[in-house]
């Protein structure tokens, strides 16, 4: 839920993303060592430090054939929707409303060769969607949820303006990353939770604090989690710090650093009605289908999700 932003290669001028790109690749080839870990308790490092170029070996026989992602600090329960609602600043200066909606949806999509979770976001500014994603998760034996890949569709005025972002583990060099480990605790090394260089994208993570408390219009948690999240390829964007509670998941992200700072709080978490959910479940079902024409070459080789679950309220 709630993915860091990828470089954007349009974005940059082509010598540049090039530029990232080796560099990156070289250090994800050459390098071996985990990165700087950040410090305990009450505070710690901002992750700048942190390497992340360790790939985590995915091993396809430690996932089971029917998706069960129920991490303390990160699960995903098909039927639930979360609301992330905050501002952004725009190129005008001004701070827009900013709100994300996450579902769990009922579907299951293998990819990598492992049967995932299909969660469902919709990213919206001043209430107009410009962004729908699927996003790709599974759970292994030990309690690792991992991300297996993204679609990430763009749009303009309403309009769909492409999918540039999209990555699946396996193709073209992406490779799966950990969006939440097993035992999270401040002092392990930053993590990586994604990596596809060819759509300019690598996301890390470090534990930041643990025990820690924290107050959204929902309600106050407790035994939270910060992780502090940030994309090396991506340098203006900074870092993040999101607020994961257990049996929520993410319920506040704020801003260590970066050009467009914002802040998200958890407004809403509920079971879907039947009707809501299958509404959504179409529109992410259309989504899968449209993928396989929008990017035919990274999307064209995986199976069609399927509603192989149940939502567990039903």
């Amino acid at each position: 839920m709630l993915r860091h932003p990828p470089v954007r290669a349009a974005w940059l001028n082509p010598i540049v993303v090039s530029a990232l790109l080796l560099t990156a690749f070289g250090s994800v080839t050459a390098s071996m060592s985990h990165g700087t870990a950040a410090s305990t308790g009450g505070g710690g490092t901002t992750g700048a430090a942190g390497s992340c170029d360790v790939v985590p070996k995915l091993e396809r026989s430690s996932f089971p054939e029917r998706p069960r992602v129920d991490n303390r600090l990160l699960p995903l329960a098909p039927g639930m929707q979360y609301v992330l609602d905050g501002f952004v600043k725009g190129d005008d200066g001004l701070h827009h409303p900013h709100r994300i909606e996450t579902t769990v949806t009922d579907l299951t999509k293998v990819v990598g060769g492992v049967r995932t979770l299909v969660v469902f976001d919709r990213d919206l500014e001043d209430g107009r969607l410009t962004e729908s994603e699927l996003f790709f998760e599974a759970q292994d034996e030990d309690g690792a949820v991992w991300l297996l890949g993204e679609y990430p569709e763009e749009y303009e005025s309403g309009k769909l303006a492409g999918a540039p972002s999209t990555w699946i583990s396996g193709v073209a060099g992406a490779r799966a990353g950990i969006a939440m480990p097993a035992k999270s605790r401040a002092g392990t090394p930053t993590y990586l939770q994604g990596l596809a260089l060819k759509v300019g994208f690598k996301d890390c993570a470090t534990t930041f604090e643990t025990d820690q408390r924290t107050c959204v219009p929902i309600g106050c948690y407790d035994d939270v989690l910060v992780a502090d999240e940030f994309g090396p390829l991506d340098p203006a964007g900074g870092h993040q710090r999101k607020f994961y509670a257990p049996g929520m998941g993410v319920v506040r992200v704020t801003a260590a650093s970066g050009s467009d700072p914002e802040t998200l709080e958890l407004t809403r978490a509920e079971s879907l009605c039947m009707a809501d959910f299958a509404d959504i479940r179409q529109l992410a079902l259309d989504q899968d289908s449209r993928g396989y024409g929008v990017v035919p070459g990274v999307y064209g080789g995986t199976a069609r999700a399927r509603a192989t679950l149940h939502a567990h309220h039903w």
